[in-house]
């Protein structure tokens, strides 16, 4: 799909449906960061089918998001979070039925777009799953010659000044033990849990690469799914 006239210009997508569902069963949606090389290099789709086959998550669609420009959309943007949420969600409606909130996940600046697309339409997602997210600050990160490195900061900034839980969605958050962003990520997950969120961080085994994001699926992932879906039957 080609979602146009959205404030980052078009969205490109893709869908992914289980054998076997139409377009009119309503299933659980996954909207995936760099969705092509999720599943190129992270194996998502067939992590998702095994773990389907095997009965430990339902059946989901699967949204795999084109970055375009990724640097200019995922890096604290809230012009994407608007393209996310008022452009692509609705036309997927329009599209497919859903069963209850749909479930974000992204890595590097895609773990970031992520939190920052439920932070600014808070009660969208009703999960997030961020692997290694860049949530860069100063004197913990040596990142400043990155070209978003000021909006970057103040997302983290302005996230770290909340005194209350801003979203019920449930958060788990996965970095590796040897990278650089594990800091900002224990951080985060401190920041989280201390205004009152439904976080929980791990530190995997692995460094900021697609590998090591794939190996944080199971079972990170694949229980978040699980418990997306049961919260969505309550």
């Amino acid at each position: 799909m080609t979602i146009t006239g959205t404030p980052v210009g078009d969205v490109e997508l893709a869908v992914v449906t289980p054998v076997g569902t139409r377009r009119r069963d309503p299933l659980p949606l996954l909207v995936a960061h760099d969705g092509p090389e999720y599943s190129r290099r992270s194996h998502l789709l067939s992590a998702l089918r095994a773990a389907t086959a095997d009965g430990r998550v339902p059946p989901n669609r699967v949204v795999l998001l084109e970055p375009g420009d990724r640097n200019a959309r995922y890096a604290a943007n809230p012009l994407w979070g608007d393209a996310l949420v008022e452009h692509v969600l609705p036309a997927l409606h329009t599209a497919y039925a859903l069963d209850g909130r749909p479930t974000l996940m992204g890595a590097s600046l895609g773990a970031l777009a992520s939190l920052e697309a439920e932070w600014h339409h808070p009660g969208t997602f009703g999960a997030l799953f961020l692997q290694s997210g860049s949530f860069f600050r100063r004197r913990v990160d040596d990142e400043e010659d990155f070209e978003f490195w000021g909006r970057v900061t103040r997302f983290v900034t302005n996230v770290r000044r909340v005194r209350r839980r801003r979203t019920d969605a449930r958060i788990v958050l996965t970095c590796g033990g040897d990278e650089g962003n594990l800091a900002n990520n224990r951080q985060m997950a401190e920041t989280l849990a201390a205004s009152g969120h439904d976080v929980s961080f791990t530190e995997v085994p692995g460094r900021h690469d697609w590998p090591s994001w794939e190996h944080a699926f199971d079972p990170h992932l694949l229980d978040l799914l699980d418990l997306a879906a049961r919260r969505s039957r309550e």
